[in-house]
């Protein structure tokens, strides 16, 4: 693709960095741009720059937020003893979007993926245990997606957290096995969240 001009195909090769998108599709981004007027291409290009220089996470949970506590960490009227443990944002914002959990949550930011070169170490475990460890929490729901690495990853936990005095679940097999948590229908999101199962039920069903 020949460009006229070095700006817009720096500009190109930027947005053509960004998943799914081609160099097509990004020159159609930038020649809509070019069309704005200077203070809305500023806000635009102001906006991903305080994404990355001022957005942080929760202390509490790992959840991005914009202050010390997210906003489901720092809600008095969530139930704070039972807590959701999901891989990543988008499996938050999937079952926050259902509107059948009032639970609290913790973020791992990631799962377990040798092939990968991710353990353990990488992710946020350690902070779950210790809020097990003080007594903090009730019941564990693990709601992983239902891949191999997302199957490992529970069982990581789930032998991290037995000793404690708590629940650990998970969610009901709606989810077909192998599909991502992000990609599940709310109605059938939010049933598994509601029909979860103890965890020691599922491994004696394999």
């Amino acid at each position: 693709m020949n460009f006229s001009s070095k700006l817009i195909e720096d500009a190109v090769n930027e947005f053509s960095k960004l998943p799914g998108v081609g160099k097509r599709t990004a020159l159609r981004f930038v020649l809509h741009l070019m069309k704005q007027n200077k203070n809305e291409a500023e806000q635009f290009g102001s906006a991903f720059i305080k994404l990355r220089t001022e957005l942080r996470y929760c202390d509490k949970c790992h959840n991005v937020s914009d202050k010390i506590l997210c906003e489901v960490c720092a809600n008095p009227n969530r139930d704070h003893s039972t807590v959701c443990i999901v891989e990543d944002i988008r499996d938050f914002m999937a079952i926050e979007n259902t509107q059948q959990y009032r639970g609290a949550y913790h973020i791992l930011g990631g799962i377990i993926s040798p092939m990968d070169g991710i353990g353990p170490g990488d992710l946020n475990i350690e902070t779950l245990v210790k809020k097990a460890s003080a007594g903090e929490i009730k019941e564990v729901i693990m709601a992983l997606s239902t891949t191999m690495e997302g199957d490992t990853t529970n069982f990581y936990i789930y032998k991290r957290l037995k000793e404690f005095n708590l629940t650990i679940s998970t969610i009901a097999r709606g989810i077909s096995i192998g599909d991502e948590l992000e990609y599940a229908d709310e109605i059938t999101l939010g049933r598994s969240i509601i029909n979860r199962t103890l965890y020691e039920n599922s491994l004696s069903i394999k």
